[in-house]
């Protein structure tokens, strides 16, 4: 059903031929301006476009045009505000990034992946419990603890280099446990 853009039961669209024919004169003489001037703020051509084409639409649908003392003071006014609300959605888009959905669809339901990981877990400390002492001990501190380099140092009473030494044998062998292939 096709109600006019006039009729009763459509609220905010005022189709007064005179306002419109200001609507269109404004456009005429200040789009070029407009959009140059949301195009610095947004620092985006076509969100300038985007914007200054959201606000005529906003000066169009308003109720009481009348009351308005200067419509091209309204546009900017509509357009800035415009310009912020882009500019606060593109910052929360850059602090909070949807990420892509995981590839994980063809995984293993949770039950099954629970009990891989749980196996994981036990072969890593199975692999642990392989290593010197002081490789261990170097190893915890650093990557599970979080304890920096130097302090381990000074802890264990060795080099920074040793620490090193330590924290890279124990990568290495966790690792080779822990990815080594099954034996059938």
């Amino acid at each position: 059903m096709n109600v006019p853009l006039d009729a009763p039961g459509n609220p905010g669209m005022n189709l007064d031929p005179a306002h419109a024919l200001r609507i269109a004169d404004l456009f005429r003489e200040h789009n070029r301006a407009l959009v140059a001037f949301l195009q610095c703020r947004l620092n985006s051509l076509s969100d300038a476009q985007e914007v200054a084409q959201e606000a005529y639409v906003r000066l169009v649908m308003m109720e009481r045009p009348e009351q308005v003392a200067s419509l091209r003071a309204y546009l900017y006014r509509v357009a800035s505000n415009l310009a912020v609300d882009r500019l606060r959605m593109r910052q929360v888009r850059e602090d909070h990034p949807i990420d892509p959905p995981d590839d994980d669809f063809h995984l293993a339901p949770i039950p099954e992946r629970h009990v891989a990981a749980t196996n994981q877990l036990n072969a890593l400390h199975q692999a642990l419990r392989e290593l010197p002492a002081k490789t261990g001990r170097a190893f915890v501190m650093h990557v599970i603890d979080g304890t920096d380099i130097g302090a381990i140092a000074k802890n264990m009473k060795i080099s920074e280099r040793m620490v090193r030494y330590h924290v890279a044998n124990a990568l290495t062998h966790c690792r080779a446990r822990v990815d080594e292939p099954e034996m059938p």
